[in-house]
């Protein structure tokens, strides 16, 4: 028996023959894949003998696409009569390449000829969005020429997300030109049609390829068995070593401190950002001290492995007031940008305080790959969050808001969060998410484990005229899974709403799973063909570590991680108790061994009772209510020092600002509102406050923040009567191109 390592000779000799398994096992994969994919679509074999050996490779390769022409037409024209598939594949991501810097191109030389500013700033949005799309399919392209025989479905994952987000990007750009005026937007549609053609043809044959291996069941094309912690059998001993001995993620050492009194290296964000390494693989740590920061924040696309990390998401705020009104693109209304892959914030509070009358305003756009966020918090209006792309992990985090308060194509996994609906305005409803995949092939949808819905206490005041819903279809193959999550007594019977007519009802789709609370019964939901009922074995693919790989790159970086399901507590509350303002919140028991991952029940009748998240750090969310109108509604109460306190002490039914019933499954969209038609102002605060609690009742008092900073925010509601709310002081200005919506 031999012990310690292989000889140097046999070592290089194993590694040599994995080398050329891989590449004719990638080639085999790639050449059967198309050639099932043309038996499953073409028959004519008589007239294959007729063709051209390098003709019928291009047609095997473009089989499975849904633009067969085009595929065919780029290979045909930049194929070089090869026949291996894997160098056809690598030309039809070339061929999209030039498609994608040629629309780039186009929006550059129109928008120096544009003098209308809306749809100057459309285009230079678009040539923005065609770079990062430049990006997602370069990296595709090297992927594909670096294929390793054991991570081959890692890298099929891989080619699957980046093309999904070169996908959005398209759609975004062309989104930008809604209400634009001359003929740009139309021309960058025609610029785009062969390259968003060709990359949707990608798409699809990478898809095949994924599905094909699957099919074959090979383990050593898996590398899903790394996705735990532990290290792998087969790597040797002097890999164990170097694995064992490697520097621990840590954010307990910042590389930069900003503060606004003096006391860190600088005083302002973006500041801090001209300091930040470019394009390095190493974690770089931010420490943003307490404080509001009115500032308007990108995290570039070469600032990888970046770390936010603030004295809570009360405490550290970035706030902003962009917004779709004031003429700005909705993906342009962001407080915060994130577009640098491996983010992390902790801890951090992101803020538009545009306010519901002021239409689409974004507190952060995220199109950071596998980027993490853990105990912030997100709040405005319309589209809040703007999940824009790419894999991203959220963790006991709360994001507010009234319309598609959380949308966007990313693929994205909400753990052990909170969904808090606020008051919009007259003759609204509130649909909570609006997911946007465009293409059924896409890895993208929304993953709702181990959450909470609950209501503001002003909102809680309209719900019977405001109706909430979980989400509606913005783009034809939106999905969204809710699973192991409370859902309150406001959420409607129907559970979903249409988008507009029957668009995306047949196409998308939407599931719920083992959810609790008195909104969660199915036997009156809508029966929309996109509907699903899932296995458990189909609710699997849904958790962490199958649908975004979160195995591979959350453990280890400070944060609570479930990686598979979540069992329901069957104590926990469906029914809300008769007389109670805030009903228990649920609990869930983490089936990996982790722990409890959900507040636990609060008690009956208490103002500001515990309801403490699991490991919750200090900083987290106080929430309370003692409204006495039946709401019935799911609302966090209190934990940790330094929280936010939002009571209410609302009692009087708020008739007065109930908007006008809305026919049923109906809604009016905040950008197609009227100016001055119906609206409601917030008594005694500007358009840019955020009102969070209600101090309704007479001499209730003012409801602060406890240990907040000077000059921090403090929330009421809309429903204030008496002394006027403290409220944020408004951002700096800034100096708008032009804009759109979603």
């Amino acid at each position: 028996m031999s012990y310690g390592y292989d000889d140097d000779s046999k070592r290089k000799k194993r590694y040599v023959i994995i080398s050329i398994s891989s590449v004719l096992l990638i080639s085999m994969v790639v050449a059967v894949t198309v050639g099932v994919s043309l038996n499953k679509n073409e028959g004519n074999g008589d007239s294959d003998a007729q063709i051209t050996s390098s003709v019928k490779a291009v047609k095997d390769v473009c089989a499975p696409t849904d633009f067969k022409k085009t595929c065919e037409d780029s290979l045909n024209k930049n194929g070089n009569n090869t026949t291996d598939p894997i160098e056809l594949v690598k030309t039809a991501f070339s061929a999209t390449m030039r498609q994608i810097s040629a629309a780039a191109k186009k929006s550059q030389t129109i928008m120096e000829l544009q003098k209308d500013p809306r749809t100057k700033m459309a285009l230079d949005q678009c040539k923005e969005l065609m770079d990062y799309a430049l990006g997602e399919l370069s990296n595709s392209f090297e992927e594909l020429g670096k294929f390793e025989f054991h991570l081959l479905d890692e890298a099929l994952i891989n080619l699957r997300i980046w093309l999904s987000a070169a996908i959005s990007h398209e759609e975004t750009c062309l989104e930008g030109f809604e209400g634009t005026q001359g003929n740009a937007g139309e021309t960058m549609k025609k610029a785009l049609k062969t390259a968003i053609e060709l990359t949707r043809n990608g798409l699809a044959i990478i898809s095949e390829m994924s599905n094909f291996v699957g099919q074959m069941g090979i383990p050593e094309f898996s590398s899903r068995r790394l996705l735990s912690q532990e290290i792998p059998s087969w790597v040797d001993q002097r890999g164990r070593r170097l694995l064992q001995a490697a520097a621990a993620y840590s954010d307990a050492k910042p590389d930069i401190v900003v503060a606004q009194d003096g006391s860190g290296q600088y005083k302002t964000i973006n500041e801090a950002l001209k300091f930040v390494p470019k394009k390095k693989n190493t974690t770089f740590v931010v420490y943003i001290k307490a404080g509001i920061y009115q500032e308007y924040v990108q995290i570039n696309k070469s600032m990888t492995h970046l770390v936010f990390l603030g004295d809570g998401p009360e405490k550290t705020i970035i706030s902003g007031n962009k917004n779709y009104k004031d003429g700005i693109t909705t993906y342009r209304t962001q407080t915060v940008a994130i577009i640098g892959d491996s983010f992390i914030a902790k801890n951090i509070g992101f803020v538009n305080t545009a306010g519901a009358a002021k239409f689409q305003a974004v507190a952060v756009r995220v199109q950071s790959d596998e980027s993490i966020f853990f105990n912030c918090r997100f709040d405005g209006y319309q589209d809040t969050l703007y999940a824009h792309s790419h894999r991203q992990f959220y963790r006991d985090c709360t994001i507010s808001g009234t319309i598609d308060f959380l949308f966007g194509d990313a693929a994205a996994v909400f753990q052990n969060c909170t969904l808090l609906v606020r008051k919009p305005l007259p003759n609204q409803a509130c649909p909570i998410t609006a997911h946007g995949r465009s293409d059924a092939r896409e890895a993208t949808g929304f993953v709702f484990q181990g959450c909470t819905i609950a209501g503001e206490p002003d909102y809680l005041a309209v719900k019977a005229t405001s109706k909430a819903y979980l989400g509606r279809p913005w783009r034809e193959f939106s999905r969204t899974i809710i699973m192991n999550s409370f859902l309150p007594d406001f959420v409607q019977p129907q559970g979903w709403m249409p988008w507009m007519g029957n668009f995306g009802l047949d196409t998308l789709f939407y599931s719920e799973a083992q959810n609790t609370g008195p909104g969660a019964g199915l036997a009156n939901r809508v029966t929309w063909a996109g509907i699903k009922t899932l296995s458990n074995e189909e609710i699997l693919k849904f958790t962490p570590d199958q649908f975004i790989q979160g195995g591979i790159w959350v453990p280890g970086k400070g944060v609570p991680y479930t990686p598979g399901l979540l069992a329901a507590n069957p104590n926990a509350a469906t029914t809300v108790p008769s007389g109670s303002a805030a009903s228990g919140t649920p609990s869930f028991t983490d089936t990996s061994g982790s722990g409890s991952v959900s507040p636990s029940a609060a008690p009956v009748s208490q103002v500001a009772a515990p309801v403490s998240p699991a490991a919750a750090p200090e900083g987290s969310l106080k929430m309370a209510s003692t409204e006495t109108s039946g709401a019935g509604s799911v609302f966090p109460a209190a934990s940790p020092q330094g929280s936010i306190r939002m009571a209410s002490t609302d009692s009087s039914g708020a008739s007065s600002v109930s908007p006008a019933a809305a026919p049923e499954g109906s809604i009016r969209m905040a950008s197609m509102e009227r100016p001055g038609a119906g609206s409601v102002s917030p008594v005694a605060a500007p358009e840019s406050s955020i009102r969070m609690a209600s101090t309704e009742t007479s001499g209730a008092g003012s409801v602060s923040p406890a240990a907040t900073p000077e000059g921090s925010i403090k929330m009421a509601s809309s429903e204030t009567s008496g002394a006027a709310a403290p409220v944020y002081p408004p951002p700096p200005p800034f100096y708008p191109d032009i804009a759109l919506s979603n």
